[in-house]
């Protein structure tokens, strides 16, 4: 399992233009940079910078110190740093805030979902990361902060009627749907025509089909979910897909409730069950009234990311001239740090 708490794309678009002035002996000894007279504390800094170093090993690469590698996440590390500082800075301005209990609250709940409850799993799971608490703690800080920072300046985003429908019609194309027959099935798959077999004489007996592909089923994709799958006798129509022959061949000549008898195919034996009549769709394009929840999904989150950038870019120049580094962190030209999720 990955636990991932922060370095979010969505948050924090690092910029080149971060108006380093390079190495100053107004920044504290202690700290590896200055923000509007703000330090950044260089335990601070280790903290992240071990953290970006482990997800770059754990994508193969080896950024040892004095590698180019390495001095990229370094500056990488100290620009998204100072970028934060201008953000919390900012935000205070404009009474955005979070709390040590909602931080606390934030990881609480982390642990009740993915290590049932237990903090030292998630510190354990955190620790193999390159992650120490005070540092997760800090991630967790910032991306709140910028969660609600966002959700604050984002908020005067509108998109019209007239937008939506003129979107629509210059993406009329992408609305086509074609012709297609499908059928909603759900199946068992298993290695051994011997299984199949087994599983067959069960269902003769009345077992339940959900239960047994849960149970039985090799097919981690359906089994969850009783085997329910839905077929396209050709391509793909929106979450019905074309099957191997066949499967194919035999899921579509059963009587709807019907089970078949084994079929081979190159995954292994399956047990199908047709689920509901054959569905004929013909050609046609979506119209606007079904589209328009998903256009306005669309254009709402272009335009809340416009003001979202807009504003960054604001920022920034608001910082020109107030930010200074330590001797050999000013950071060259950066690009976002290195994800996982």
């Amino acid at each position: 399992m990955k636990t991932r708490l922060l370095f979010v794309p969505l948050l924090l678009a690092l910029v080149a233009s971060l108006a380093a002035c390079g190495g100053s002996s107004n920044v504290p000894a202690n700290a590896v940079a200055l923000v509007n007279g703000t330090p950044i504390p260089a335990s601070q800094f280790r903290g992240f910078l071990a953290q970006a170093v482990a997800i770059a090993v754990s994508q193969g690469q080896k950024p040892t110190p004095g590698t180019p590698a390495y001095t990229t996440l370094r500056d990488q590390v100290v620009a998204y740093l100072v970028q934060y500082a201008e953000v919390k800075q900012q935000a205070s301005k404009e009474g955005v805030s979070v709390s040590k209990g909602d931080v606390t609250a934030f990881l609480t709940n982390l642990a009740k979902t993915q290590f049932k409850g237990s903090m030292a799993k998630l510190a354990a799971t955190l620790k193999k990361q390159g992650l120490d608490m005070t540092t997760a703690r800090q991630e967790v800080y910032l991306n709140l902060l910028g969660q609600k920072l966002k959700t604050k300046v984002t908020a005067t985003a509108k998109v019209t009627t007239a937008q939506e429908q003129d979107y629509y019609n210059t993406n009329k194309a992408q609305y086509s749907v074609p012709a297609a027959t499908t059928r909603n099935i759900a199946h068992i798959l298993v290695k051994t025509k011997a299984e199949a077999l087994t599983l067959e004489k069960k269902l003769q007996a009345g077992a339940n089909f959900a239960d047994l592909a849960k149970k039985y089923s090799t097919d981690t994709g359906s089994a969850p979910n009783g085997g329910k799958l839905c077929m396209a006798k050709s391509g793909q129509s929106g979450s019905c897909t074309q099957m191997v022959p066949p499967f194919a061949k035999a899921g579509f000549a059963l009587k709807t409730g019907q089970i078949s008898a084994p079929v081979h195919s190159q995954f292994g034996w399956h047990i199908i069950k047709a689920l509901g009549p054959i569905t004929n769709v013909k050609a046609h394009t979506t119209p606007f009234s079904q589209a328009q929840p998903t256009i306005q999904s669309t254009l709402l989150q272009a335009a809340q990311e416009k003001l979202w950038q807009q504003w960054l870019t604001d920022l920034t120049n608001q910082y020109k001239g107030k930010v200074s580094y330590q001797g050999g962190y000013a950071p060259a030209t950066t690009t976002a740090l290195p994800t996982t999720t």
